[in-house]
């Protein structure tokens, strides 16, 4: 199955919209993604801004390429 890339902000509007009460399944199935992965993204995620989220895959960006350079 092919994997989607979602920008921080369509995260966040995702997680937004399924704790503001939507069935997961709904919103799963209108942006075309899994269960599992709204759950995931939920655990990861849960509480944050766009812009707090860009800064954390930013900063796990730079520490993945730190630990190849070594």
């Amino acid at each position: 199955m092919k994997k989607k890339n979602c920008s921080e902000t369509q995260i966040v509007a995702i997680l937004k919209q399924y704790e503001g009460g939507r069935e997961a399944m709904d919103v799963c199935r209108e942006y075309g993604i899994s269960k599992a992965t709204l759950f995931n993204w939920r655990k990861k995620y849960s509480g944050m801004e766009a812009a707090q989220l860009k800064e954390l895959k930013a900063l796990q960006a730079a520490a993945a390429r730190t630990k190849t350079v070594d």
